[in-house]
């Protein structure tokens, strides 16, 4: 009989949490621990096993986890903060000398795939397509006029964020002929569009982080899930955000989009990444497709795909120890829905 798999799952309160603890309990050879650092984070209440961790930022955060695993007997730690992925990735040695395994990329790809400008320069470096950019170095206004004149602004909109960022923070679409009274009347609230001399007002004299200034991408958006090892796509499944609610796919369907797939090998081919990785694709004006940004890591809504029979989050669990994992053939065109539960205590 084989010996049941004990994996520590943190970020037991993250948006996708419930549904990757409901993939990987979908083993009866795995042993779920769920740890997070809130101690009501609904993770608690959907597994038999939950640890209050420190945060991400403190330093007894890797002391910790490691000490826990030892004192449980778990073989695998699966991440699903992204703060917490550099502090594991410094001490992804220290916890396999003790036989434990950590599902997170080697540090020198992270800081790539984590920071919007060096990913961005580093595929153009390579010949790979990405949306027209500039990066404005912190606090440099002028260099941020100089990126919008360049970039052909105001003739067309620009996107500007934060080269490091968690989530859509700083995100914002410059646009001075938005109709502001569609928006107030017929959107939701949201932050997401902004004029220029909003914009200007916010940033001049301020000492604002480095910026990625790039070109609109007015088109549909694709997330693509995949599994990476040792560098190399096992399978890349982009899916279709037809609608979201707070940049979470609430309903999206898989498609078999031959250019996003190939431009996802490509992404992936360049950089040395490893377990699951999340891809956002748009269209431009131009019709052809464009890289938003890399998650390197599970994504919540990676959970859909078992609508076709595939566990992406036990498949990566398997990789990880060496266990063998068949995907069965692709049913394209599949549609989801997600939608809100609740836990009680």
């Amino acid at each position: 009989m084989a010996k049941p798999i004990r994996v520590l799952m943190t970020g037991g309160g993250a948006p996708g949490a419930p549904g990757i603890i409901r993939c990987l309990k979908a083993d009866s050879d795995v042993i779920l621990f769920v740890g997070d650092a809130n101690p009501t984070a609904f993770g608690r209440f959907l597994n038999d096993k939950f640890v209050v961790l420190p945060k991400a930022t403190e330093g007894v955060f890797t002391d910790f986890v490691l000490n826990y695993c030892i004192e449980n007997d778990i073989q695998v730690v699966f991440p699903l903060v992204t703060l917490e992925l550099f502090r594991f990735a410094e001490v992804k040695d220290v916890f396999e000398a003790k036989g434990i395994k950590i599902i997170v990329s080697e540090r020198g790809s992270l800081e790539i795939a984590n920071n919007k400008s060096r990913l961005y320069e580093h595929l153009k470096q390579k010949g790979i397509l990405t949306p027209a950019f500039e990066v404005v170095k912190r606090g440099d206004f002028d260099g941020l006029l100089s990126a919008f004149k360049n970039l052909n602004y105001p003739n067309q909109p620009i996107v500007v964020k934060p080269s490091v960022s968690n989530g859509s923070r700083g995100v914002r679409i410059v646009n001075d002929s938005i109709d502001k009274l569609n928006l107030l009347f017929n959107f939701k609230p949201n932050s997401l569009y902004i004029s220029f001399v909003e914009l200007s007002e916010i940033l001049r004299g301020a000492d604002f982080p480095e910026l990625l200034v790039s070109e609109y991408l007015p088109d549909e958006e694709y997330t693509v899930d995949t599994i990476v090892e040792n560098g190399k796509p096992k399978i890349i499944l982009p899916r279709w955000r037809k609608k979201t609610n707070g940049g979470i796919s609430v309903e999206g369907q898989f498609i078999e989009n031959q250019e996003i797939i190939e431009y996802c090998r490509q992404i992936i081919n360049s950089l040395n990444l490893d377990g699951p990785i999340g891809i956002q694709v748009k269209k431009g004006l131009d019709g052809r497709f464009k890289i938003l940004e890399i998650n390197p890591r599970i994504q919540g809504t990676s959970v859909a795909a078992m609508g076709l029979g595939i566990n992406l989050p036990l498949s990566i669990v398997h990789q990880i120890v060496g266990k063998p994992t068949i995907f069965p053939e692709i049913k394209w065109g599949l549609s989801f829905s997600r939608f809100y539960d609740e836990v009680y205590y």
